[in-house]
């Protein structure tokens, strides 16, 4: 048994810990099948982010709200995780989006196509 764990939780805490984790869970699994069901690249590489990124930070709250009822003081490491792929996620999904468009743009496609 780990050092960290003190006793039971209390059972606001365990409730909030249980909606947050599930929410991450569940935005993660929506970006997962925006990306299989969304019909282009442009389409599909949206969903994906957006899902990683509010997925992380809910997983990130629970783990606050856990480790700091615990007393254990141990969330700073899922605040640094969670900034992480904040700032790199969308980073990457930018970086990916301008290679597709110049990809695209070399192929002769007009893209985005003109409204």
């Amino acid at each position: 048994m780990s050092d960290f764990i003190v006793g039971p939780l209390p059972l606001w805490a365990e409730i909030l810990a249980a909606v947050f984790t599930v929410l991450g869970a569940a935005f993660a699994a929506i970006g997962s099948f925006g990306l299989v069901r969304l019909p282009t690249f442009f389409h599909r590489i949206h969903a994906p982010t957006l899902g990683a990124t509010l997925g992380v930070w809910c997983i990130t709250l629970a783990t606050i709200i856990y480790f700091s009822v615990q007393g254990a003081n141990l969330f700073l490491h899922a605040v640094l995780i969670a900034l992480f792929v904040a700032l790199t996620a969308p980073v990457t999904t930018i970086f990916l989006m301008r290679a597709a468009l110049f990809r695209e743009r070399q192929k002769g496609r007009d893209i985005p196509p003109p409204t």
